[in-house]
């Protein structure tokens, strides 16, 4: 079974624990909590509809009035923050197993912590699948590697026609 939670840690890891079952109970999945700025920062939160329907501006709304609730019980942030909540969009940001396996067969980007095969941290090419403990990606000339989850810094779909096609089709996106 995959994991339907990203992983964070630090701030937005206290903020993910927080938000995760009360958006779950409503319909909806964590994509990512990011916390951008130190004065007065912004807690981006990121997320999918649960029945892999289109995310509507309705559902943002929903969302946001949700979490305002929950974060101003739970208060992780000491200063004043603002709450930016977004779908994941179609160049989304590739966060749990689900999402590098629904995605399978499209380009994307990858960073990494730490240089990884070849000596290299940044990794463009197309998805072949992915577990809970690494990532199979095709690059230049069609070498197949394979790079380790928790090495990932950050990944992300790049805007094709194919990837357009794919996420404007009817239906829900599994």
């Amino acid at each position: 079974m995959t994991e339907t939670r990203p992983q964070h840690t630090g701030l937005e890891g206290r903020i993910a624990d927080i938000i995760a079952a009360p958006l779950e109970a409503q319909g909806y999945e964590l994509v990512r909590v990011q916390v951008m700025g130190t004065e007065s920062p912004t807690v981006q939160i990121m997320a999918d509809r649960a029945d892999g329907a289109v995310f509507t501006l309705d559902d943002c709304t929903a969302i946001s009035h949700l979490l305002s609730a929950v974060l101003d019980v739970e208060d992780p942030i000491s200063s004043a923050w603002t709450l930016e909540v977004s779908s994941a969009g179609i160049d989304r940001p590739l966060t749990r197993t689900k999402d590098f396996v629904a995605y399978a067969g499209f380009e994307a980007k990858i960073e990494l912590n730490f240089p990884g095969p070849g000596g290299r941290k940044r990794f463009t090419g197309v998805l072949v699948g992915a577990d809970a403990d690494t990532v199979q990606m095709k690059i230049d000339g069609g070498e197949v590697i394979s790079l380790k989850r928790p090495d990932i810094k950050k990944a992300k779909l790049i805007l094709t026609d194919a990837l357009i096609a794919f996420t404007t089709r009817p239906g829900p996106i599994q």
